[in-house]
């Protein structure tokens, strides 16, 4: 077994069987043939006096799994030395014909799923997410004639926007796997060529299509201890469970080029379907405009009401580099949780400090943050407009309103001050500078730290992360490939995450809009 890393400067796209890799509905598959198979043999034995010999899994995965229906009872039929008239497919469930007794198979399966249900593997899905959320292309293949009836089982009809499935097939004559006819079908719906597609498959037909089509990688999903004759068949890679692949990460993009958040619209909603939401977000720039005073920073009446509602149906935090009692003061709404000084001053719901654990180690900062306050105050006495801010955990110095030509000056009283504390380190932002306990510490570090604290580190959970500076690109860069990051801004700058908004007014509209789908999907 590996871990299987897919990269979008190699991948363009991504083919999924579906039994057995998106749906545990090859168990169902294989009940449903065992049953009709066990059935026919035993009668066949009653007739002619021959030993029974039942229908077993090796017998499913060697010469039925992956395979068009028909193709499989002949398949299967021929290795017992089994001659049977292919007859019509039309014919009844109770006719002795190849498409007879594939009929039959196809009642037996269906009633299964009509009483069970269907159940998708939710590592699988979540994969088909991150791919679409990479502007990978996704689409589905299967043999099956039911592809469409078996994800609206499993309430994933939404999931893929190209299903190549037996009705295409027999629409245009595509011969079933091990062909790799279905496969090529696929890619080209998507745009993609073969040699930049991967075929993620759990039967050996179906690995042995994707060799043959010469695809760029071909996945085996091992579910029945089949690794080896996964490999042998044409795998170039065999894992147990689709948990075992991930997304890279996507090289930063400049914030100009991506994707405008509303405008992506049901894609980025759909990446909450059956899911929690988490939602973390930065202060200024964000829900209140960049103003040249941070005093100024006052939310607005409707973002206000638009948080309300947003905390009274999921879980919202916000993640600021301002002091946690500032930014709880400014933002005013109950049942949220604080992280301040870009983490490392986190209050729980009510405002009270958390510092158990690892947090507590926070505190043994304090006294190099005082020293250093001071002498930064001394030493930009007599620059006109710095603004001095001491943060609980981190000192930040403000030149917004500096003239130009004293900016340098800023700059030097700084780089002189800060080797001074060793303990410290220098990080910037918009017209600021901030000393930081130098630790591996960071706002991405303390929104997982909160998801696993308030037991949301979950493949159920959705994080949501929307910043406009530097320093939220920490937290973009910890929710990419399980979560949503949405920059504030239209820089050049690049930017780690995966959508933009162009501006605070465009952020309401969009958590106005998220609210109401939550709402509604509660």
């Amino acid at each position: 077994m590996s871990d299987v890393v897919i990269r979008k400067a190699a991948i363009d796209a991504v083919i999924f069987d579906l039994d057995g890799v998106i749906t545990r509905t090859a168990a169902v598959h294989r009940r449903a043939w065992k049953a009709l198979f066990d059935r026919y043999l035993r009668t066949r034995a009653d007739r002619s006096g021959e030993p029974f010999e039942p229908f077993t899994t090796a017998d499913y995965g060697e010469y039925v799994d992956g395979k068009p229906r028909y193709d499989g009872v002949q398949s299967f039929l021929e290795s017992r030395g089994i001659d049977l008239p292919w007859g019509d497919p039309a014919d009844s469930p109770d006719e002795e014909t190849v498409c007879g007794l594939g009929n039959r198979k196809n009642a037996e399966f269906l009633d299964v799923v009509a009483e069970d249900g269907v159940e998708p593997y939710e590592s699988s899905v979540q994969l088909v997410r991150d791919l679409q959320a990479s502007g990978i292309g996704t689409a589905l293949f299967s043999s099956s004639r039911n592809a469409l009836a078996v994800l609206d089982a499993a309430g994933l009809g939404d999931l893929f926007s190209v299903v190549v499935d037996g009705r295409v097939g027999d629409d245009l004559g595509l011969p079933g796997k091990p062909d790799p006819a279905y496969l090529i079908e696929a890619a080209s719906r998507l745009g993609a060529t073969p040699e930049r597609t991967a075929v993620v498959e759990d039967a050996l037909s179906g690995v042995e299509a994707g060799k043959r089509g010469g695809f760029a990688l071909v996945i085996g999903v091992d579910r029945i201890d089949q690794a080896a004759a996964l490999h042998d068949n044409g795998a170039d890679v065999v894992v147990a469970d689709l948990a075992e692949a991930r997304v890279a990460p996507e090289a930063s993009r400049p914030m100009s080029e991506l994707p405008n958040a509303l405008t992506a619209g049901d894609d980025l909603m759909t990446r909450f379907d059956g899911k929690q939401p988490v939602v973390f977000l930065d202060y200024d720039g964000t829900l209140t405009p960049i103003v040249a005073h941070p005093d100024m920073a006052v939310l607005a009446p409707d973002m206000r009401r638009v948080l309300e509602e947003l905390a009274a149906i999921t879980t919202v935090a916000i993640v600021s580099g301002r002091d946690a009692d500032d930014v709880i003061d400014k933002v005013g709404v109950d049942g949220i949780s604080y992280a301040g000084s870009h983490g490392f001053d986190i209050r729980a719901p009510g405002g009270a400090a958390v510092a158990a654990g690892e947090l507590a180690r926070f505190a043994s900062f304090l006294p190099e943050l005082d020293a250093a306050e001071h002498e930064l105050r001394e030493a930009l006495d007599g620059v006109p407009g710095r603004n001095v801010e001491r943060k609980r955990f981190a000192i930040a110095v403000h030149y917004r309103q500096v003239p130009e030509d004293r900016h340098a000056d800023v700059a030097r009283a700084v780089e002189e001050i800060a080797p001074r504390h060793p303990t410290l380190r220098v990080a910037g932002g918009k017209m600021i500078y901030e000393l930081r306990p130098d630790i591996d510490w960071d706002k991405g570090k303390a929104l997982a730290w909160l998801l696993g604290e308030m037991g949301l580190d979950r493949p159920d959970v959705v994080p949501l992360y929307i910043g406009d500076d530097v320093t939220d690109e920490d937290a973009f860069r910890e929710v990419r490939g399980r979560g949503i990051g949405i920059v504030v801004g239209r820089e050049e700058r690049p930017s780690a995450a995966t959508y933009a908004l162009d501006d605070t007014g465009e952020v309401g509209v969009f958590l106005s809009r998220l609210a109401a789908a939550v709402e509604a999907a509660s």
